[in-house]
């Protein structure tokens, strides 16, 4: 786990190439289902994301957490980075409620032709002060960045059907 306090990190060595796990990474239909939480639903014509700036609509329960009464609202997720085969990064913001600064991401580090270093990372950076001090709960639990790197390597390295 990262020492920054802003970002939660874990990472993950993952027996499948880069470009495979960034495939699925960067599908939002195909993210929902690695993430496996039970709280994430993308649209119906969710598209794979190509660049920064592309839309994505998730639909949000936080009850199966059990970390907030706020129950389901929709999230609309702008990708804030995008490097094929590196990284990809969004920014989700409620509507109707302002964005509060976070940002989820994939990093990518091949360590060969069939092996790669795979961080979910959680950076709440941007959160303003007054934001913070509103809140005294964990902004993420770890185990959730843990249960998706579990649930992508498991994706990644299936045998194809």
């Amino acid at each position: 786990m990262s020492s920054n306090s802003d970002r939660l990190s874990v990472s993950r060595r993952i027996s499948a190439s880069a470009a495979v796990i960034f495939a699925i990474v960067a599908d939002p239909r195909g993210h929902v289902q690695i993430d496996g939480s039970g709280m994430l639903l993308a649209s119906s014509d969710a598209r794979p994301l190509q660049r920064a700036g592309d839309i994505f609509e998730m639909d949000m329960d936080r009850e199966p957490l059990g970390d907030l009464p706020i129950g389901k609202y929709k999230v609309i997720n702008t990708v804030t980075s995008f490097v094929q085969d590196v990284e990809v990064a969004w920014t989700p913001q409620a509507l109707g409620r302002p964005s509060a600064g976070q940002v989820w991401g994939y990093q990518l580090e091949a360590i060969g032709d069939k092996e790669t270093e795979v961080t979910c990372y959680c950076d709440w950076s941007a959160i303003s002060q007054e934001y913070r001090e509103r809140f005294s709960w964990p902004v993420v639990p770890a185990w959730m960045l843990e249960r998706s790197l579990a649930n992508l390597e498991r994706v990644a390295t299936q045998p194809e059907i």
